[in-house]
Parts: C-alpha cells; sequence; structure tokens
C-alpha cells in the first residue's frame, strides 16, 4: 500500500508541475510565428525532444505543407522527423529532425538530434520524459528575386549564404500508454539574429515557448475521440492557439476539425493503411483578409512504425 500512495503523489506531483507551468506561461507571454503544422499532434517531436522514443517502437514521420497555395513567395515546409527508444527498459530514446522551411527570398534549414530520459511514475503506464534537443540552424536568403524598390538599399546589396547558428532546446513530456498527454517545450532558447553583419537592419528568432495537451475518449468498441490543444507563446507577440477535434473509427479512419485562433479554420483525414502505415491529409481555409489572395494550406504526411527485435508485436495504434 505505501509503494502505490508513492507512486500516485509521484504522477500527482508530476502533473501538478507541468500543468501549472503551462498555466503560468500562457499568462505570462505572447506568440510568435515559426514552421506551423495542422497536424501538429502527430509531429510533437519537432517542437519537444522528450517525446522522442515515447511510441516505443521506431517512428518516422515525412510531412509537406504547402501555406497560402496561390501566393507569391508563401511559405513551403518540408519537416522529416525519426525517433525510437533504446534498451529493454525504453526509458531512454533518441530522434533526428529536419525542418526545411522556405518563404519568399528565404531558405531556412534546421537539422537536429534529440535525446529524451523517461521516469515511470505508475507502474510504467505513466511516464515522466525529459528531453535535449541540440542541432545547427541554416539560413540563406537571395535577394535578386525581389522587386526591389530602391536596388542602391544597402540591405539589398549581399545575399546571405549558409548562415550558421546553433539550436539547443528541451521539454518535458508527461503521458501514459493509450489515453492523454502533456507536454512544454522550448525547442531553442538560443535568438538568433540573421542581419548581424549590416548596420542597417536587424531581424532576430527569439526563444518561444510551446504547450500541447490531449485527451483521448473511449466513445464505444469502435469510435475514440480525441482533443487536443498546441500554443506558441513568446514575449511581445499575440498568442498562437491550435484547438483540434479527432475521431478514430474502427482504428482506421481518422476525421476531424481544427481551429486556429484568428487564423484558420482546417479539416483533417487520415487512414491507417496497415498496422505499421498512417496517411494524414489537412486543408486550411482563411478567415483574415489574406484568404482573398490565396486558395487556402495544404498539409499531408506518413508515419511509418517499424517492429524491431526488442518490438515483438505492434499493439493497437496509437492516437498521438
Amino acid at each position: 500500500m505505501r509503494k502505490n500512495n508513492i507512486k500516485t503523489n509521484s504522477y500527482n506531483l508530476a502533473f501538478l508541475l507541468v500543468t501549472g507551468l503551462i498555466l503560468g506561461l500562457a499568462n505570462s507571454l505572447h506568440a510568435q510565428q515559426d514552421s506551423q503544422y495542422t497536424q501538429y499532434m502527430y509531429n510533437t517531436q519537432t517542437i519537444n525532444p522528450a517525446y522522442a522514443g515515447s511510441r516505443g517502437l521506431l517512428s518516422i514521420t515525412p510531412l509537406y505543407r504547402n501555406q497560402w497555395v496561390g501566393l507569391d513567395g508563401a511559405p513551403e515546409t518540408l519537416n522529416f522527423s525519426l525517433n525510437t527508444p533504446l534498451g529493454d527498459s525504453q526509458r531512454t530514446g533518441l530522434g533526428l529532425s529536419f525542418i526545411q522551411d522556405k518563404i519568399g527570398p528565404a531558405d531556412e534549414s534546421n537539422i537536429t538530434g534529440d535525446f529524451s530520459y523517461s521516469i515511470p511514475l505508475d507502474d510504467n503506464d505513466v511516464k515522466l520524459a525529459f528531453g535535449l534537443k541540440a542541432g545547427v540552424n541554416l539560413l540563406n536568403v537571395d535577394y535578386s528575386v525581389l522587386n526591389i524598390f530602391d536596388p542602391s538599399d544597402e540591405l539589398q546589396q549581399n545575399n546571405i549564404d549558409n548562415r550558421l547558428k546553433p539550436v539547443v532546446g528541451a521539454g518535458l513530456f508527461l503521458h501514459d500508454n493509450q489515453s492523454w498527454y502533456v507536454g512544454l517545450s522550448v525547442p531553442n532558447f538560443l535568438e538568433t539574429i540573421h542581419y548581424d553583419d549590416t548596420t542597417v537592419s536587424n531581424a532576430s528568432e527569439r526563444m518561444a515557448f510551446y504547450t500541447t495537451a490531449g485527451y483521448v475518449f473511449d466513445l464505444n468498441d469502435n469510435t475514440k475521440f480525441k482533443p487536443a490543444v498546441l500554443g506558441k507563446f513568446v514575449s511581445g507577440a499575440p498568442a498562437a492557439i491550435d484547438i483540434s477535434a479527432n475521431f478514430l473509427f474502427n482504428e482506421k479512419f481518422t476525421l476531424g476539425a481544427a481551429y486556429r485562433l484568428d487564423a484558420a479554420i482546417s479539416g483533417l483525414a487520415g487512414f491507417q493503411i496497415s498496422d505499421s502505415m498512417l496517411i494524414g491529409y489537412a486543408y486550411d481555409f482563411g478567415i483574415q483578409d489574406l484568404a482573398n489572395y490565396n486558395s487556402g494550406s495544404h498539409e499531408i504526411f506518413l508515419r511509418f512504425d517499424i517492429l524491431t527485435r526488442r518490438t515483438k508485436r505492434l499493439l493497437t495504434p496509437r492516437f498521438f
């Protein structure tokens, strides 16, 4: 009995810690738009290194997003991530992420490695994972593709070629095996200053905080319902909040909708092609004035779950 009380108290303490941090950050910070994803619930490793290895098997997820289709210079994002647990206890996780963003004349890439360590809190069903992220940011800007009003502008004279900056981040991820999760992360603690070689202008990327949460409800034997939320916070900008609701039917079909605060309404769909392969698609319809000048945003991803010697069988496909 004493042992069970200790585990319960540890779980309650961890849950209160993570939840308290999220509420505190939500009240004190504001958000900045970095790379954004409508299907963020399948893409957690990108923003939170503590997620690495949490699925209990090797997962590989490529994702492509084409934002504001029809608008010249609109963002395009390619994201590739993989992660796996290590060892028989599966307490340690490793991951690798690659993100490429193209926006107008800028081409920016992040290559990072992820490390996580999980502590069981409740007979191995509830775990608190700590994660670290490290890598590099690579930036290229080609001003020649722009229609420059003043060709003599000092800022436009020299392109930015292969500017390299370090990336260091961390995260917490509290979850059980099938039903719920709460996360808090900072993908990069380091402020990146892009135009520091001129005296004309500076553009910097400030430290951003991310919060995530989701819960899976079993409505009946064939239907699951999962609401989820993601918040992006940074000082000096309005909060960016994404809210989604997905239904999973017969462990095969996923249908849902999402709302990005004051920005877009989205439709989501997914299909479990096999026990080891999931495909998903999302379409965003903008609700800002910019929507009058583009035909929306498209996003598609694949997820491959690969069995290893330590993974004897694939459990019921997890909803996150």
